[in-house]
C-alpha cells in the first residue's frame, strides 16, 4: 500500500488560503467528485467517480486524529464506474456519498486539495506522498510547513472523512 501524510482542516479564510496555495503550486487541475463509500469494517472504500480525471477505486486506513496523519491507500483504475458502483452496492451497501468540486495545487510531492463539500462547506486538505521506503519525519516536517503557509489553524483540523461529516 501507498502512505502519504494527511491533514484535512476547515478553511476559515477561503480567499487568502487559496492565494497561498496558487502562489505555491507548479501546477493545478480542477475536478468534479463524486465519492461512494461502501459498507466495510476493515477501512474505508470509496468509488471515486470524477470529470476532469480517471475514476477508480479507493481503499484506505487512517487513524482518527487532528493534524497531519499517515494514511495507507490503495487506488484501482476503474473503466465501467457506473457497472462497478452498481456491483458494489449490491454486495456492500452504500453508506455515504459525497460529491465535491476540488482545486488541486501541485506542490512538489504535495497535493493541496481545496474542496467545496456538497452540504458542508470548504475545506483544506493536505497530501505528503512518501517515497517507498521513507520514514514519515520529514514529510510531517513538509506538513507542518504547508499548515503555517496556508494559514490553517490548530482549531480548524479535523480528525475524520467527509463522509463521516454527513
Amino acid at each position: 500500500m501507498a502512505i502519504n501524510i494527511e491533514i484535512k482542516a476547515r478553511a476559515a479564510n477561503w480567499a487568502a488560503q487559496m492565494a497561498a496555495g496558487l502562489a505555491i503550486a507548479d501546477r493545478t487541475e480542477r475536478l468534479e467528485q463524486e465519492d461512494t463509500f461502501f459498507n466495510i469494517s476493515n477501512g474505508l472504500l470509496k468509488l471515486r467517480e470524477q470529470r476532469g480525471g480517471d475514476d477508480y477505486l479507493v481503499f484506505y486506513r487512517r487513524p482518527g486524529e487532528k493534524g497531519p496523519k499517515p494514511s495507507e491507500y490503495t487506488l484501482v483504475p476503474v473503466a465501467d464506474a457506473a457497472k462497478t458502483r452498481k456491483t458494489l452496492s449490491r454486495l456492500l451497501g452504500v453508506t455515504k456519498i459525497v460529491s465535491k468540486t476540488r482545486l488541486v495545487c501541485h506542490v512538489g510531492r504535495t497535493r493541496i486539495h481545496f474542496d467545496e463539500v456538497k452540504g458542508l462547506g470548504r475545506f483544506i486538505e493536505l497530501e505528503v506522498v512518501l517515497r517507498p521506503g521513507e520514514g514519515e519525519t520529514a514529510a510531517r516536517r513538509e506538513a507542518q510547513t504547508l499548515i503555517r503557509e496556508l494559514y490553517i489553524h490548530r482549531s480548524d483540523l479535523l480528525a475524520c472523512a467527509y463522509a463521516d461529516l454527513l
